[in-house]
C-alpha cells in the first residue's frame, strides 16, 4: 500500500537532513493525564517553515534539479504550508517559485512566503480554484506545474513518518491530518516500509470531509465547500492518487469540527505551550474525541504545523473559533 521501501526512505532522510535536521518526536505526561493513554507528539511544528511540508519542497526540488534541468522555476498553489516549502527550496536551488493563493488567504502565511522568494498571485474563491489556474498557467510556460499530491512530495513527507515509527515502532494508533493528502500518505508508506501493524488514522474537517465521504462510497466525492479555519484541510477535492493509498491503507476516517479543533489548540497551549494551527492540531482533536477507545494505548499524533495568524490564535485562546 505504501510508495517506497525502508532502503528508499533512508535514502531519502539523507536528501532532507541536508537541509533540516530531525524533528522531535516527544512522549508528553501532561497530555497523557488529560486523556488517558501515552501520546508522543511527532512536532513537525519545529521544521523550517514551522510545517512538515518543507521535507517534500526538499525532495521535489532535488529531483527537479536533477531532471529537468532546463526549467525556470516552479509554479503550484497553496494555502500556506506547501507555499512556502516550495518557495524555500526553489529559491536556494536558484529557481523561481510562483505561488496561487485564494483570496482571503491568511495574511502571515503569504508574507511567509514572500519571505522565502516566492512571486505571490492571488486567484480564486478557494484552494482548489487557486490550484486549478496555477495548473493553467504552468502549463503554458517553461516552469514545472507542481500539484498538490505527487511522489516526489510525498517522498520528503514521509520521512516525518519514518522517524517517528522508528523511534517508536510500537505505536498502538497515529494520527494524521488529510488536506490532499501527503501526510497521510507519507505515514501510511512509512509504516509499511518498516513493517509494523500500527493503525494510522486520517483526520479531516467536517465542513471538508471530501477524503471521508470518498472512503465510505469508494470513490472521489467533491463537497461543494470547505469553510473550516483549519486551512491545511480545506479542499473540496480529493486527490485520487492520495485517496488510492488511504482508502486501503487507514484504519478509518474521523471528522472533527472547528469547535473541537480549538480546543485541541487551546490543550497544546495549556499542556505543552506549543503552537498548532488548525490542521497541525486536528490530530489531538480527533484523539480528544476517541479517548475512550484509546485508553491505556500508546497513540501518536502528527502536529503538523504551527503557522495560524495571531488574530485567530488570540481568539482560540480567548475560548472562541475563527469564522471563515
Amino acid at each position: 500500500m505504501g510508495l517506497f521501501s525502508e532502503d528508499e526512505l533512508a535514502a531519502a532522510t539523507e536528501v532532507v537532513y541536508g537541509q533540516m535536521q530531525p524533528t522531535p518526536q516527544i512522549l508528553w505526561p501532561q497530555l497523557g493525564r488529560a486523556l488517558g493513554c501515552e501520546v508522543v507528539v511527532k512536532h513537525e511544528n519545529h521544521a523550517p517553515t514551522g510545517a512538515f511540508k518543507v521535507r517534500g519542497g526538499i525532495t521535489l526540488i532535488d529531483w527537479l534539479k536533477r531532471t529537468h534541468p532546463e526549467l525556470r522555476g516552479v509554479v503550484t498553489a497553496t494555502r500556506g504550508n506547501h507555499g512556502q516549502s516550495q518557495a524555500r527550496a526553489a529559491t536556494a536551488a536558484g529557481l523561481e517559485a510562483r505561488i496561487f493563493v485564494p483570496h482571503g488567504n491568511s495574511a502571515e502565511k503569504n508574507a511567509a512566503m514572500q519571505a522565502y522568494g516566492a512571486e505571490l498571485v492571488v486567484h480564486g474563491a478557494d484552494f482548489d480554484e487557486a490550484k486549478d489556474e496555477a495548473m493553467r498557467v504552468a502549463a503554458s510556460g517553461d516552469y514545472f506545474a507542481v500539484p498538490p499530491f505527487h511522489t516526489e512530495l510525498v517522498r520528503g513527507v514521509a520521512t516525518y513518518g519514518y522517524e517517528l515509527l522508528s523511534a517508536h515502532p510500537d505505536l498502538d494508533t497515529v494520527y494524521v491530518a488529510i488536506g490532499c493528502g501527503s501526510g497521510i500518505c507519507g505515514v501510511i508508506s512509512a509504516r509499511d516500509a518498516l513493517g509494523l501493524s500500527t493503525e494510522v488514522v486520517g483526520v479531516v474537517s467536517t465542513e471538508a470531509a471530501g477524503a471521508k465521504l470518498s472512503v465510505e462510497a469508494g470513490r472521489l466525492i467533491e463537497t461543494n465547500s470547505a469553510a473550516t479555519f483549519a486551512d491545511g484541510m480545506a479542499v473540496r477535492v480529493p486527490v485520487q492518487a492520495a485517496f488510492d493509498i488511504y482508502s486501503k491503507g487507514a484504519a478509518r476516517i474521523v471528522a472533527v469540527t472547528d469547535d473541537e479543533v480549538a480546543a485541541a489548540i487551546r490543550l497544546y497551549f495549556t499542556a505543552i505551550h506549543n503552537l498548532a494551527e488548525g490542521a497541525g492540531a486536528a490530530p489531538l482533536a480527533a484523539l480528544m474525541q476517541e479517548r475512550e477507545a484509546m485508553a491505556g494505548k500508546k497513540v501518536g499524533v502528527i502536529l503538523g504545523g504551527g503557522n495560524i495568524d495571531t488574530g485567530w490564535y488570540r481568539e482560540v485562546l480567548g475560548g472562541g473559533v475563527p469564522q471563515v
